[in-house]
């Protein structure tokens, strides 16, 4: 393990915190799995989208920051999905 990765514990309740911060932040209504899901795929997405830009997040608030910004994104793209399917 890397000095900026994190453990699979810290991953699921940081995973957790940023799925509720983004449904928040997002007004929609997710369940804790969903939140936890969001925040963990978010963070990952996030992260690789950033890095393009060379833009890097480390430690835990780097990746809860990373994964409410990758959640919001897939909430957001979610809703164009279920926008467009008939």
């Amino acid at each position: 393990m890397g000095p900026n990765s994190v453990g699979w514990l810290t991953a699921i309740i940081v995973g957790a915190l940023a799925g509720w911060i983004a449904e928040q932040l997002m007004h929609s209504n997710q369940g804790l799995l969903m939140n936890i899901v969001l925040g963990i795929l978010g963070a990952i997405i996030a992260s690789a989208l950033m890095s393009v830009f060379g833009i890097m997040f480390a430690g835990v608030i780097g990746y809860l920051i990373a994964g409410i910004i990758g959640a919001c994104i897939l909430i957001a793209l979610g809703r164009m999905l279920r926008g467009r399917t008939v």
